[in-house]
């Protein structure tokens, strides 16, 4: 029988390597396909899956059946509780103005910019390319000066080209491509999700490793229909809300 694939972890010494695991394999569960096989690998074969012990591996595992998301079956295996699924996307309409809007208001550090290469998972947007214009920065709250999120963008080469990275300093991207570089938009595919802070997230967000975060992709469509810059940005848990205003007519 097939069994279920889970994410790697880069282990900090510093934690319970049974809650670092426990996290990671229950964001694996939570953000696995519907195709996915429902049962999990042995115990042994986790173990060395994650590098740690079959009793730390064995106390892990005990974490996830308490919350339900696992069932236990002597002889037979462990298997990911059917019920334990991510919540169907919420999809909304919106204008442009108001991604802007929502973007504004924080100083933005540019971290770097350049060429670099197409990240696996985003190839679909950019199937003929194997390499974009990349654009890092860092925003924080102009008040206290605390990190809020970290923003990554990778944008087609040629409109990459046109944008000042200065730009990016005074105003978001959106606002960039529209009214500096003149991209003609014609929608935004916004998904927002629930992740776990990796290594490099927690130190510039000055979170602890595995804190919650926000996991947000928008990819950006001109007129022609062809994706023009697809942004990562990852928001501290702890300083973003996300608010809908529905209107009934």
């Amino acid at each position: 029988m097939t069994t279920f694939a889970p994410d790697s972890l880069d282990l900090n010494r510093k934690l319970p390597l049974w809650y670092q695991v426990s996290q990671s394999l229950r964001a694996s569960i939570l953000g696995r396909s519907p195709k996915d096989p429902l049962r999990l690998p042995t115990e042994d074969a986790l173990a060395a899956h994650y590098g740690v012990s079959v009793l730390t591996m064995r106390q892990a595992l005990k974490e996830l059946e308490a919350e339900g998301l696992i069932s236990r079956h002597r002889r037979r295996g462990t298997f990911i509780e059917p019920s334990a699924q991510r919540g169907a996307p919420v999809r909304l309409l919106g204008s442009v103005d108001a991604i802007v809007a929502q973007q504004s208001g924080m100083s933005t550090e540019l971290l770097d910019h350049g060429p670099t290469a197409v990240p696996a998972e985003l190839a679909e947007y950019f199937p003929e390319l194997s390499e974009v214009g990349g654009f890092r920065r860092l925003r924080s709250d102009e008040e206290t000066g605390e990190p809020t999120n970290h923003a990554c963008n990778y944008v087609r080469p040629d409109v990459a080209a046109l944008i000042d990275p200065q730009d990016l300093v005074r105003w978001p991207m959106t606002k960039v491509l529209r009214d500096a570089v003149g991209v003609r938009i014609s929608r935004i595919t916004d998904t927002v999700e629930a992740r776990l802070a990796d290594p490099e997230t927690a130190r510039l967000l000055r979170v602890p490793l595995l804190s919650p975060i926000l996991h947000y992709t928008g990819v950006t469509y001109d007129e022609d229909g062809r994706p023009v810059d697809v942004a990562r940005i990852h928001y501290r848990g702890d300083r973003f809300s996300f608010t809908v205003t529905l209107e009934a007519h």
